[in-house]
This record gives structure tokens, sequence and C-alpha cells, in this order.
């Protein structure tokens, strides 16, 4: 069965760096694209990041310049740099890798920005 994993949440002091990874596992055939979401304590999913097959990246405004998002094709997992963060970056942050089609989605890792 394939499924979405992260990996790599948890508690930073602010101006403090995390990397999460996310792998999609369960197939050998690899996702084409990777999208990273975050949702903070009551407000909406919002979306952070994405890399395409070709290696592409977006970011949100919010993020940019911060974040870094990248891929492992022969692992099949993806990751996401994040460096100078804040108590706004506080949130659970969920993969999305898209595989032949189909859209596979993670169970959340929470990454807490405190001192």
């Amino acid at each position: 069965q394939v499924s979405v994993e992260e990996s790599g949440g948890g508690l930073v002091q602010p101006g403090g760096s995390l990397r999460l990874s996310c792998v999609l596992s369960g197939t050998v055939v690899r996702f084409s694209n990777m999208d990273w979401y975050r949702q903070a304590p009551g407000k909406q999913r919002e979306w952070v990041a994405s890399i395409e097959s070709d290696y592409a990246t977006t970011y949100a405004d919010s993020v940019k310049g911060r974040f870094t998002i990248s891929r492992d094709n022969a692992e099949n997992r993806g990751y996401l740099q994040m460096t100078s963060l804040t108590s706004e970056d506080t949130a659970v942050y969920y993969c999305h890798a898209v595989r032949m089609g189909k859209d596979y989605w993670g169970k959340g890792a929470l990454v807490t920005v405190s001192s």
C-alpha cells in the first residue's frame, strides 16, 4: 500500500532551523510533484511550497527566502529545509505527493517555534 509519511518535526527556538522529510513508500514508482502545506492552530491549511518533476520550485511569499524544498528521486523522498523560523511558522506541516495521477497525504508533522 502506497503511503506518505513526514518526519523531522519538533520544537525549535526562534531563529532556528529544522528540516522536514517526506517519504513515499510502498512503491517503486517515483512521485511526480510534491507539496508542503501547513495548518496553524485556529487557521486554515495553507500551501507552503512545491517541487515539480523537473525540479522547478515555487514558494508562498511568507516563506520565500527562508524555506527550501528539494527531492531525492532515488529514495522517493522530499525535504523542506526551514530557516529563520518564527512563531508564525508554528503549525502542523503536511506533505502531499502525486503519483500516477493519484494524491497522497501524510498525517502531518508538528513544528513548534518557541523559546
